[in-house]
């Protein structure tokens, strides 16, 4: 299954809906390009919606490390929403948990952005 996002905006915070894998390939390429996109053209606020990954390897571990750097450079914040258990244990046994913040439900983490 490709990875499949959709972008929306609520009270100027960029969400980023993701579906489908995080992986070497096509899906870590995907998020790349969607979060460089959305610095490029200033977006400062931006919330990775989680809810549809069901599943990420490595590479996009890389890739939102990656993300969350890219952000933070250009003077931006990244979080993350809606992890299912599988990717929110992975995050935790990788350490990565105490990286990125990460929130529990969209209304929540957008009124989290200063």
């Amino acid at each position: 299954m490709s990875m499949k996002f959709k972008t929306r905006e609520v009270d100027g915070v960029t969400i980023l809906d993701m579906s489908g894998r995080i992986t070497l390939g096509e899906g870590s390429g995907t998020l790349r390009d969607a979060v460089r996109d959305l610095v490029s053209k200033g977006s400062k606020k931006i919330l990775l919606n989680l809810e549809g990954v069901d599943y990420i390897d490595s590479s996009g571990l890389g890739e939102l490390v990656a993300a969350y750097t890219a952000v933070k450079n250009s003077g931006g914040d990244l979080k993350l929403v809606n992890l299912t258990r599988k990717v929110s244990d992975l995050l935790v046994i990788t350490k990565l948990a105490t990286v990125f913040d990460v929130q529990e439900d969209e209304a929540s983490a957008v009124g989290s952005f200063a």
